[in-house]
């Protein structure tokens, strides 16, 4: 269900790092907490992100809720179809629904984030704490 070439934070969002450039996105776990969603707000490129501190906001029929960088560097792209077409984050949210591309400052820093596994051990025990 979660795909292992990605890294997970525990704020629910997931990293995929290529040479620099690290792919921001929330998780499908995140996306069916959320429920229906239908405005997301994304940084602008240039804006330069830290590590653990809001870069953005995603809206659903339930809730706002904020989006943590889960690593520190300069936006160089966001996914503006998002701005139409937000649903497609409940649709494709480890695929198409990718929120922001980040040349990041030090790429060994998502090496340290969760892989697929312990993700989903994390979001088991979650699970298990709310009932």
């Amino acid at each position: 269900m979660y795909p292992s070439d990605l890294r997970y934070t525990k704020e629910h969002e997931w990293v995929r790092l290529q040479g620099n450039i690290a792919t921001i996105g929330i998780t499908d776990y995140a996306q069916q907490e959320l429920g229906d969603v239908v405005f997301v707000e994304l940084p602008k490129v240039g804006a330069k992100l830290i590590a653990g501190k809001t870069f953005g906001t995603v809206e659903s029929v339930k809730a706002v809720s904020e989006i943590y960088s889960p690593v520190s560097g300069e936006v160089t792209e966001v996914n503006s179809t998002l701005t139409d077409t937000p649903e497609t984050i409940n649709k494709d949210p480890h695929g198409q629904a990718w929120l922001i591309k980040l040349k990041v400052d030090d790429p060994a820093a998502v090496a340290a984030l969760m892989d697929a596994a312990a993700y989903q051990a994390f979001i088991s025990e979650q699970k298990g704490a709310a009932h």
